[in-house]
């Protein structure tokens, strides 16, 4: 089964706590805070591996989260870091954020990339010793991980694009031009997935040619497989247009020609402009007024022409020398720019993202990460309290609230526990 688009969750792992210990052994006068740092998350890493051709796996898998760090220990012992879930997709595939559509990942090369970062360890009660605190029976809890709904499309890496009707012979040239075995039959969309082949042209040079499952009116609308496979024409550096000149189907060579330009430039404006050779399939076929009267129509478009016969390999390698001459004039297969949200801003918004709203005259606050601050807080130290209001402050939950009109007295719920506002 091909699958080129999915949408799954990930979560990195949240931050390990910090401990609260103290050290008490005979014969050691300086004991005081010995409580360790919580240690880091896992990341959520995606990798590419050429191994894998389409993202059917994550059809029946949605859901993927890193280990969370491991809590500190006595003695001023770390916690243990946890280590980074690792999720192969592949070549080509492009990762992007399901609700706004920002670009997270391209993986065109095998290089990994983060893509959601593990919550920092929090630390142990030894940090937050003073002179004037010396007994703090209070640590800071790690950082909850960062999580996403991410939809993968997957976009094929092929230098070169066939594009086409239904029926007009991509597959018997993609066959003939190289090792890739397609479906060859006499009937519309043979081709149900798109074929990857290699081109060699000669010694040490060679490029990759895609065969896109035909094209009719309307694809770009959804209309027939086009809409679903258009996606894969979008990296290709170059568009050799597959034209069935004989007629033999009853439809006009220019008019199909026109058509699918339209749909590609439906889809995307970009992929109308993208450089285009004319391949006039089934020329044996044809006679020379037909294949004359399409080669002037195209020669004044000012595209490239070149008459075939896929099927008995006629003017298929003057084809391909052209095409090859033609990619080493263009620029490198296209790759997405990440749309970059730096760590510090991102744990920022992570950390200041709470809601309130008023309940019978109670201020409801709700927000995710302040459940580990909560659960760390013990509420039978009033130094402990104190760092719990001051992570209220600083995260600008008070300024709110005052903003918002509560007076003191008036009664706050933070993840059903209740206190009464007092400034």
């Amino acid at each position: 089964m091909f699958v080129d688009k999915v949408k799954i969750r990930i979560k990195a792992g949240d931050g390990g706590a910090g401990a609260v210990s103290f050290r008490r052994e005979k014969y050691v006068a300086a004991g005081g805070p010995d409580g360790g740092d919580g240690g880091k998350g896992g990341d959520i890493i995606f990798q590419a591996d050429t191994n894998l051709s389409t993202l059917v796996d994550f059809k029946y898998k949605k859901r993927y989260f890193a280990q969370n760090g491991q809590n500190g220990g006595t003695n001023r012992c770390s916690g243990k870091n946890a280590p980074p879930l690792v999720i192969r997709v592949p070549k080509g595939t492009v990762v992007r954020h399901a609700q706004t559509g920002r670009v997270m990942a391209d993986l065109s090369t095998e290089e990994p990339v983060t893509v959601a970062q593990g919550g920092k360890g929090g630390w142990g009660n030894s940090h937050f010793a003073t002179p004037t605190r010396q007994v703090p029976r209070f640590s800071k809890p790690g950082l909850p991980g960062e999580e996403y709904e991410v939809e993968l499309e997957l976009k094929l890496l092929a230098d070169v694009g066939l594009v086409g009707f239904p029926n007009v012979g991509k597959s018997t040239l993609l066959s003939m031009v190289s090792a890739a075995k397609p479906e060859i039959a006499n009937y519309h969309f043979t081709t149900l997935t798109p074929v990857l082949g290699v081109v060699s042209v000669e010694e040490g040079k060679s490029f990759v040619m895609a065969d896109i499952p035909g094209l009719i009116e309307g694809a770009s609308e959804g209309v027939g497989l086009g809409h679903e496979f258009l996606r894969h024409v979008d990296r290709c550096r170059l568009i050799v247009h597959v034209v069935d000149v004989s007629g033999i189907e009853c439809r006009d060579p220019i008019e199909d020609f026109k058509t699918i330009n339209t749909e590609l430039e439906r889809f995307h404006a970009e992929l109308a402009s993208r450089p285009q050779i004319v391949a006039a399939n089934k020329c044996d076929m044809a006679s020379p007024e037909q294949v004359a009267r399409f080669r002037e129509f195209i020669e004044k478009q000012g595209y490239e022409f070149y008459p075939i016969s896929a099927a008995i390999g006629q003017g298929t390698k003057e084809l391909i020398y052209a095409v090859s001459r033609m990619l080493d004039t263009l620029p490198p297969i296209k790759q997405y720019e990440v749309e970059y949200v730096p760590l510090e801003e991102r744990e920022r918004l992570a950390r200041n993202v709470f809601d309130i709203r008023v309940v019978d005259g109670i201020y409801v606050v709700e927000a995710d990460w302040l459940m580990s601050a909560l659960g760390m807080v013990n509420m039978d130290d009033y130094e402990s309290l104190q760092y719990f209001q001051r992570v209220l402050r600083s995260s600008g939950i008070i300024d709110k609230l005052e903003e918002m009109g509560i007076q003191e007295g008036d009664t706050v719920s933070i993840l059903n526990f209740e206190f009464d506002y007092i400034k």
